[in-house]
């Protein structure tokens, strides 16, 4: 692999739309188009620039992808549709980085998109094996099997080891659910809005022990794309240097025979995660402890808790004492999800690992101005997908100094949108798709409604 100081990457441009509850009124189409849109109005490219895209989604039939970016035009680049479970969209990502530092392209354009289907997460494929059939097979050999959804009693049988090992109580994953809830408040593209006592939290339907049903992600509708760029081209347009943010570090990992020793805990890919954060930190040359800000794959507060200790914030088996100490919010050691990651924000498969990415590029530039973690210089991403896949990332600011907070009209004079992305979530005008779209290239047919569809939402 080419060492990442001499082929530095950076994302260029982010976008993101509304995250909201599956209703079956937003199509796919719609999802992928007005992020793809608004991450080239935030890089300030057309098109034309970009050398390959990476789809990602999770539910939907293959070639999802080419239908999304056939909308912003048909140049006959390479498509690739990625599909990682709920780690697809920083596996699109790494995909990404990695065609970029491997001088295979110099420009990539990662949209992910999901239109999700009401209710838990299920199989679509009644005829074959499951791939995650092993795993369900030693949760129920060593917990137990109940009535409640599989991904619940396998992230809370986790969540009861970490308690019986090292002493946590239903309270302190109680805590790490109000946290996120109200994190979320400040974010304009959450599912959720709503802040909860930590007793409304422990009063809450129980799900599966220690998890009550505010403690669980909901399943959600959404999209968000990542402009990727190489050191060529961002020299190219110097002008945009002071928003592009460096991959500094980056990590793929898949799981280890530990997935397999009857441990609840490794059963949900402890090791892989302890494996990519060593590597990714190693890369970016930081200590987890420095790191200011994180956006970690908290599908269940449970996974929260099991991802602190891996990621290495805590000291091993001391999580839940972190939690306890409020260090995992503002004024803290680490703000955890300031987004209010899965559990409030929402969780469309195939976008989540990019909106991760779009909240922490809005952090390190200073422009999440209502929800800042002031000070950060590096900030830490997570992404996990049983079956099984991790993808951890480390992002520092381009000239690497710590960010400092943008006011909205300053934002609004650079941004491509003309307003500050990371605190509204509006849409965009005709002229402004006419810009980014492909110039010679593009197809009315293959765009068909989904534009004016979109601007009808705004």
């Amino acid at each position: 692999m080419p060492s990442p100081s001499k082929n530095p990457v950076y994302v260029l441009g982010v976008g993101l739309t509304k995250f909201v509850k599956p209703r079956g009124k937003i199509e796919y189409t719609e999802l992928g188009f007005e992020a793809g849109i608004k991450a080239l109005l935030d890089a300030h490219i057309n098109y034309d620039d970009v050398d390959q895209g990476v789809a990602c989604y999770v539910y939907g039939d293959s070639t999802c992808g080419q239908r999304v970016f056939y909308q912003f035009g048909m140049t006959s680049i390479p498509i690739y549709n990625v599909n990682n479970n709920c780690s697809t969209g920083s596996t699109g990502l790494n995909l990404a980085r990695t065609m970029v530092q491997g001088g295979m392209a110099e420009c990539v354009l990662v949209v992910g998109f999901e239109k999700m289907e009401r209710g838990s997460l299920g199989t679509h494929w009644e005829d074959r094996e499951s791939p995650t059939l092993t795993s369900g097979a030693m949760m129920a050999e060593t917990r137990g099997f109940t009535n409640a959804p599989g991904a619940s009693q396998m992230f809370g049988n986790a969540g009861r080891e970490y308690m019986e090992k090292y002493g946590a109580c239903a309270e302190d994953f109680a805590e790490i659910a109000r946290i996120n809830h109200l994190h979320s408040a400040a974010n304009p593209y959450s599912q959720f809005h709503d802040v909860y006592t930590l007793a409304e939290i422990l009063a809450a339907p129980m799900v599966h022990a220690p998890l009550t049903k505010t403690q669980c992600c909901p399943t959600s509708d959404g999209g968000a794309a990542a402009v990727i760029v190489s050191q060529a081209f961002l020299d190219a347009r110097p002008h945009l240097k002071s928003q592009a943010i460096l991959i500094a570090g980056q990590s793929m990992a898949t799981d280890a025979p530990s997935l397999f020793d009857r441990s609840s805990i490794n059963l949900m890919g402890f090791e892989m995660t302890q494996r990519a954060a060593k590597t990714a930190l190693a890369e970016a040359g930081i200590d987890a402890k420095e790191v200011r800000v994180c956006e970690l794959h908290d599908c269940f507060s449970a996974n929260e808790m099991l991802t602190i200790d891996a990621l290495g914030l805590s000291e091993p088996g001391k999580a839940h004492e972190m939690v306890r100490k409020g260090d995992i919010t503002y004024g803290g050691q680490c703000v955890v999800n300031p987004s209010g990651g899965l559990i409030s924000k929402g969780h469309p498969l195939g976008a989540t690992g990019i909106a991760q990415c779009a909240e922490l590029v809005w952090q390190l530039r200073g422009w999440a101005n209502n929800r800042l973690v002031r000070g950060t210089k590096a900030a830490l991403q997570h992404n996990l997908g049983l079956g099984g896949a991790v993808v951890v990332t480390v992002y520092k600011r381009a000239d690497g100094k710590a960010n400092e907070e943008v006011e909205n009209e300053d934002v609004a004079k650079i941004a491509g949108l003309g307003y500050n992305p990371a605190v509204e979530a509006r849409g965009f005008t005709k002229e402004q798709v006419n810009q980014v779209r492909s110039r010679n290239n593009r197809s009315e047919w293959a765009l068909g409604e989904t534009q004016k569809r979109v601007e009808a939402r705004f």
